[in-house]
């Protein structure tokens, strides 16, 4: 604000001036105790008295002033002339003084005119008629200061003359010239300052901040125009980037939020020049969130191209190479943040909030979590309430895990259905080898970092490194729960696909449609789980309309997406011989679940029970012996018999047994004899 003081020294002098010579012609401030509010024959007639366009304030002191050495930020960032500085400042002078709006309203022979016009302005800058006319142009919207909206010219009423409108600086320049600190308050839901973060933060990826950093450097000293596209990683990781390139490069960064922006978006020229009002580098994050939308991504190009300055644009997807984009986007990978990286994010946050692990259980959270730098921060600071909601004096590794499972995921559930493993391997009975190749599947999803990234199997891009699996085997044989036993057992959620958001009946929808739930999986730590996959999975078949030749597209998209996919995939199917066979090659592992023998069926009706009553009477051996039924069977009739025991108000009975094995057989089809339904007596 010091710098200002000559400035309202000078305007000042200028109004004096205009005041007198006002005097002349108007007569004393004062005088006329309704003028402004009326017009008398008078005023009329004397208002043809100077030639058209002349100043009628008196001549402006010859010259031209320098601008002030603390605003040459301001007239050389924006090319304003000393005209364009003086008339914002008279438009600024009311913001900082309400008595320079009694001195407008008065020479402008109006009360209710307390800012400036556009003809005041030419009047006390302007020594003549031909000069107020080259000095107009000034105010055009092709000129810096409309074209930048470092001022606006609002209309007092819809017919109002150029020289009518009233000149109005933007808030935010008047906020930067009288030193408001802080974002604009129009921008503060989206857009914020960032915490300088050091350059050697061992959670950021250093190449690529050694590469933004020398660029970024390089093009402030040469005062050139730069975009970079930091694609890749989780935002999180692309932040920190940003944050550490603008420390090395020693001014702040201002990041711009662009998928919370909403309606807002509409002041993104503002948002750009608010980082250039604070000397920050600019951070336009989430370019996907508006890549979709033609007119929102024509304001974005538009805004970044007026700007002319350096700004880093972040996203996954590759940067659109096209006429309506931006010309000479570099484009700067960042990766997504290792085991190694992950680690020591925990281990500081942990740190910092009172947790402490042993070694080996960092590592399980690491390998276990692909989480981004924000969510693992926010992660560790929930597992103590965790803990408490549990009752227990420190937080554990479940808890942690319960933290950081509840961070992901959200945009799968969109299109598929979370389910929380609850089943254990104790619930699971099947015959040695099934069960040997389940414990097989968690070792290979548990040790994929070591195997693939530290032992480098991820070198030349080798496809079919992720977990894929297939569950083959009748209806009820305990695939689903297998899904949840192998879940649980990697301390992850399970997403079930649901078909009905998945397919669609137009062309190539759902492709779409399976993209995105690739794509959010691939930053979500989460088992996928297609069941019935023969659905989406099915055989190729031979050519003969449009409809074979999409449906054959489907499958081949999804085959080519399911063999990229890193993570964890389970498929489910009771139709083996309609899958694929191109699929079965891109499987790590094909799980056979056959129909359960007697001894199997008896080790089922033993599981089933959680804390169900049973009388002495009920008899299990004999069930399993009778009764050839799938697990998935005996917990519908077992669930039936508890419920029919509950109405009468009695424990699990063979009656009760009895009857909801008939119910059963009725739902399947079929019909038990006499002798069947008789077989013990409640």
């Amino acid at each position: 604000m010091a710098e200002l003081d000559g400035c309202w020294a000078r305007l000042d002098e200028r109004l004096l001036g205009a005041v007198a010579a006002a005097e002349q012609r108007l007569g004393p401030p004062g005088g006329d105790p309704f003028r402004g509010l009326h017009l008398s024959a008078q005023d009329v007639t004397s208002a043809f008295g100077p030639p058209a366009g002349a100043p009628r304030l008196g001549t402006s002191p010859a010259g031209t002033v320098e601008p002030p050495a603390g605003l040459a930020w301001l007239v050389d960032g924006y090319g304003l002339t000393a005209f364009d500085l003086d008339a914002l400042l008279i438009g600024l002078a009311p913001e900082v003084d309400l008595r320079y709006g009694r001195v407008y309203a008065y020479l402008q022979d109006d009360v209710r005119r307390r800012r400036p016009s556009v003809d005041l302005v030419l009047d006390l800058l302007c020594g003549s008629a031909e000069e107020k006319r080259r000095c107009r142009a000034r105010f055009a919207p092709h000129a810096p200061l409309l074209h930048h909206l470092l001022v606006h010219l609002d209309a007092p009423d819809a017919d109002a003359p150029m020289l009518a409108r009233l000149v109005r600086p933007d808030p935010q320049v008047v906020d930067a010239l009288l030193g408001v600190g802080g974002v604009d308050r129009r921008l503060r839901g989206w857009c914020r300052l960032l915490p300088p973060a050091p350059a050697d933060d061992p959670r950021v990826d250093a190449s690529a901040v050694t590469a933004v950093t020398a660029l970024v450097t390089e093009a402030r000293a040469r005062a050139v125009p730069l975009r970079l596209h930091l694609q890749g990683a989780p935002v999180g990781a692309r932040r920190l980037v940003a944050a550490a390139a603008a420390t090395a490069a020693r001014v702040p960064l201002l990041c711009v939020d662009l998928a919370t922006a909403g309606e807002e978006i509409a002041l993104l020229p503002l948002a750009c020049r608010e980082a250039r009002l604070h000397g920050a580098l600019l951070l336009l994050d989430g370019t996907d969130a508006v890549a979709d939308n033609p007119a929102v991504w024509r304001l974005l190009v538009d805004a970044v191209a007026r700007d002319g300055g350096v700004t880093l644009l972040t996203g996954t997807r590759p940067w659109p190479p096209t006429a309506d984009t931006l010309a000479g986007v570099v484009t700067v990978p960042v990766p997504a943040p290792g085991a190694a990286t992950r680690r020591a994010c925990w281990t500081a946050a942990l740190a910092r909030h009172g947790v402490d692990l042993p070694a080996d259980e960092l590592d399980t959270l690491a390998t276990r979590f692909h989480l981004d730098v924000a969510q693992i921060d926010d992660a560790a600071a929930a597992a103590g309430p965790t803990a408490a909601l549990r009752g227990a004096p420190a937080a554990r590794l479940a808890d942690v895990s319960a933290a950081a499972r509840d961070r992901s995921g959200h945009a799968l559930a969109v299109l598929a259905r979370r389910i929380r493993p609850r089943a254990g391997w104790a619930d699971l009975v099947l015959p040695p080898d099934p069960t040997a190749q389940l414990r097989e599947v968690c070792d290979r999803a548990r040790h994929r970092e070591q195997v693939v990234n530290g032992w480098g199997f991820d070198r030349g891009g080798t496809p079919g490194l992720g977990t894929s699996v297939l569950f083959t085997g009748g209806s009820g044989t305990g695939k689903t729960t297998a899904a949840q036993i192998v879940a649980g057992e990697l301390g992850l959620d399970l997403y079930a696909i649901d078909l009905s958001r998945v397919v669609d009946k137009y062309v190539g929808e759902t492709e779409k449609n399976l993209a995105r739930i690739f794509d959010a999986a691939r930053d979500t730590d989460a088992v996928l789980f297609f069941d019935e996959a023969d659905a989406l999975f099915g055989k190729r078949s031979e050519v003969r309309d449009s409809h074979d030749r999409y449906a054959n597209i489907e499958i081949s998209f999804l085959l080519q997406r399911i063999e990229q996919f890193d993570g964890v995939a389970i498929l489910a199917t009771n139709l083996h011989q309609h899958l694929d066979e191109a699929l079965l090659r891109r499987l790590a592992f094909s799980v056979a679940f056959p129909f359960p023998d007697e001894a199997h069926r008896r080790r089922l009706w033993e599981v089933v029970w959680p804390e169900v009553p049973r009388a002495s009477c009920v008899d299990l051996d004999l069930l399993a012996r009778r009764f050839p039924l799938s697990g998935g069977n005996i917990r519908n009739i077992a669930l039936a018999a508890s419920f029919l025991a509950a109405a009468d108000g009695k424990v699990v009975r063979m009656e009760h047994l009895m009857h909801a094995t008939r119910r059963e057989y009725q739902k399947l089809g079929k019909a038990l004899g006499a002798a069947e339904l008789a077989l013990v007596s409640g």
